[in-house]
């Protein structure tokens, strides 16, 4: 077991130099997986960009019918056109997802406790792999607890599911989740996307913080940073701006969008940072012009 006393601190993350593997294909440390994977997170991160916009609508696994979402087939055609990944559980992606949409799915496959429990931390894999091909998932999305008393169950179904997934070349999204005792820190996000990366994934979910440019050179595989809880359209585009001008390749908004008073033109205004370089002013002005039309 390695020595945890007298260790370096790193300090030289060189967020100035691109990875070593870049630079044949657009998915950072994808380069040396095979075909089917690739094509997948080809489904995922625009090649063009590189980047993409996932759109979350998996709140209700444990928080039952969330506000904004309770009609997600009407909600869905309002934005479908200005997203690149749709992100949800198996049950409203079949009842609620139309098949003939062409936009990569992102398929949650962990569950656990309802709002009604103090701790979420403890989760299960609650989709098997042969239903992830029935449904063409094209990653495979893992809350990931790292620091709370569930961890070792979270890693448990990380791994059993980045096994699974590599027998069929589908890539697995590490979700970090941040408990309410954890602080929203660049050293904890440091740790939890390290260790989520790896375990294997081939992308990590988790949320913007101090210094993010370090965290992000510091994983070998692209961060998608989550939009987080309801706040003001200005400020979640200024989030946006921030993760992805510091290194983020995506941005998955769920109540950013979905509780928006005005949801399309918000998922407009988030892909014109994500794909189009705008700054946060800019996507602002974009997002106020659409809805005075």
């Amino acid at each position: 077991m390695a020595d945890l006393d007298n260790l370096k601190v790193a300090k030289d993350y060189r967020v100035d130099t691109p990875p070593a593997t870049s630079g044949k294909f657009h998915v950072k440390g994808a380069e040396n997986l095979d075909w089917g994977m690739k094509k997948h997170l080809t489904n995922i991160f625009h090649p063009e960009s590189g980047n993409t916009v996932m759109f979350a609508f998996d709140h209700g696994y444990f928080m039952g019918s969330t506000a904004g979402l309770e009609r997600l087939d009407l909600l869905l055609p309002e934005i479908i056109d200005d997203v690149d990944v749709l992100m949800g559980t198996r049950g409203l992606i079949r009842s609620w997802v139309s098949p003939a949409n062409r936009k990569g799915i992102a398929l949650r496959t962990t569950s656990g406790s309802s709002m009604l429990q103090d701790d979420l931390s403890f989760e299960i894999n609650s989709v098997d792999i042969e239903d992830a091909i029935r449904l063409n998932a094209d990653c495979l999305a893992v809350q990931t607890f790292i620091g709370a008393d569930g961890q070792l169950s979270s890693i448990d179904n990380l791994s059993k599911t980045i096994n699974a997934a590599f027998r069929y070349s589908i890539p697995t999204m590490g979700v970090v989740a941040v408990g309410k005792d954890m602080e929203r820190t660049d050293t904890f996000f440091k740790l939890a996307t390290r260790i989520v990366a790896e375990m294997g994934v081939q992308l990590v979910k988790s949320y913007y913080c101090d210094n993010f440019e370090e965290v992000v050179a510091a994983c070998p595989v692209p961060i998608v940073v989550a939009g987080g809880k309801k706040t003001s359209e200005e400020d979640a585009l200024t989030l946006a701006y921030n993760a992805i001008s510091r290194g983020a390749r995506g941005i998955d908004m769920g109540r950013n969008i979905f509780q928006s008073n005005h949801p399309k033109e918000m998922a407009k205004s988030i892909g014109k940072i994500v794909h189009e370089k705008y700054t946060d002013k800019e996507a602002i002005e974009f997002y106020h012009d659409a809805i005075n039309k």
